[in-house]
């Protein structure tokens, strides 16, 4: 449940239970339909499958091992993950095999790292600096461990990673030179690249990734059989899916795909990507569905045309969109059927409070519950501890635990 609800549950206090989610279940709550998830998890399995490519999800989404287990038993190679924190986590739940794509900073999370990877975590990261490097080499050295590591390629103006062909020269000359540091492979996220014609350049990065992990290759400075080369976020991955696509990849490298928000996709801002994925892509099957809902109550009406509904920002996400009312249930007449919302609209947004537009003749009253949607499914995840997998007809069947 949400922060306040956990440390009541904490205390002892009963108040989540399997039962139905509008009868019997607090609320606000963080709620994932079965049918949708199982079909998304499904569905970007084949996806991977059929470009050829490994698929490890981005964990840092929902940070629920019951979901990571859920995407390995559907395929995934292994979890991607953002932190040292959230890595030994995932390993603590089960997970065998992590891609932390982010640098390895900071000597309490490389001891971490260190002693999951001791226990048996095969574990990689990325690096992009030359302090970074012997830093982490002169640790795992002293460890006596050996640290699989990725070179990061960025692009100007954006986030981590090398910005040119001389750095990257650099840096594998400095990896070269620490003996506790296992150079597998290039690592890259299209995600920051905006502005112009952003196709042209996804297509343009994945195409670097791929020329650049095979100049490597070639030079003989990679330690493993099949060298990995991986990127894609949730809004480019069919594009960097082609890029990977090749046949001489498929034979002697390992193209990893690292989408994350598609476990449970959104309402807006994932389901315009998703519509372009298919405008790109017109023999593709199918898509993805919204899973992430968030139930809560009408709190109160005190003026015309305005509802105020018991759920804020300590409860959902609230950018780049407003929550996104879907559905109205009466609690009132429990044989009415949910009504269809989504032309109403949220206007503001407060920690406790969301300011509903409504029509001036609507059928709503105190005690009515509204499921929203969202868009960027992470920024509710992390609001909760425990969240709720629903059947169709609202009966709680899975308590999920997050670990952020």
């Amino acid at each position: 449940m949400s922060e306040r609800v956990q440390g009541a549950m904490e205390k002892g206090t009963p108040l989540v239970h399997p039962g139905h989610l509008l009868r019997d279940v607090p609320l606000p709550a963080a709620v994932v339909f079965e049918a949708p998830l199982a079909y998304n998890l499904a569905w970007m399995q084949r996806f991977a499958d059929d470009h050829g490519a490994k698929l490890a999800p981005h964990g840092k989404t929902t940070m629920a091992p019951a979901l990571f287990k859920r995407q390995i038993e559907a395929g995934a190679w292994g979890i991607t993950l953002a932190t040292a924190v959230q890595s030994v986590t995932a390993h603590a739940h089960g997970i065998g095999r992590v891609l932390m794509v982010n640098q390895l900073v900071g000597h309490p999370n490389m001891t971490l790292v260190a002693d999951a990877i001791a226990r048996g975590l095969e574990y990689y990261c990325v690096v992009d600096s030359v302090d970074n490097v012997r830093d982490l080499g002169a640790f795992f050295a002293e460890r006596g461990l050996t640290l699989n590591v990725l070179i990061e390629l960025g692009v100007d103006g954006g986030r981590c990673g090398c910005r040119n062909a001389e750095q990257v020269e650099t840096l594998v000359a400095a990896i070269g030179e620490e003996s506790a540091l296992a150079l597998v492979g290039v690592e890259g996220y299209e995600g920051m690249i905006a502005g112009g014609d952003e196709v042209a350049s996804v297509r343009a990065y994945g195409e670097r990734l791929v020329e650049t992990v095979r100049m490597l290759q070639a030079s003989g400075v990679l330690k493993c059989e099949a060298p990995l080369v991986t990127a894609s976020g949730s809004k480019w991955f069919d594009l960097i899916a082609d890029a990977f696509d090749k046949a001489a990849l498929r034979e002697h490298y390992t193209p990893v795909l690292r989408p994350g928000c598609y476990v449970v996709h959104d309402h807006k801002l994932y389901a315009g990507a998703m519509a372009n994925v298919k405008a790109r892509q017109p023999k593709l099957e199918g898509e993805l569905q919204p899973a992430l809902e968030v139930f809560a109550h009408v709190q109160s009406m005190p003026e015309p045309g305005l509802a105020i509904i018991a759920l804020g920002k300590r409860d959902i996400g609230h950018e780049p969109d407003l929550p996104l009312p879907l559905r109205l249930y009466s609690l009132h007449n429990e044989n009415v059927a949910p009504v269809d919302i989504s032309a109403w609209r949220t206007t503001h947004i407060m920690d406790q409070h969301v300011f509903l537009e409504i029509p001036e003749h609507a059928d709503i009253a105190v005690g009515d519950v509204i499921a929203f949607g969202t868009s960027h499914p992470c920024l509710t995840f992390d609001k909760w501890r425990r969240v709720l997998c629903v059947d169709e007809s609202l009966e709680v069947a899975e308590v999920m635990t997050t670990y952020f």
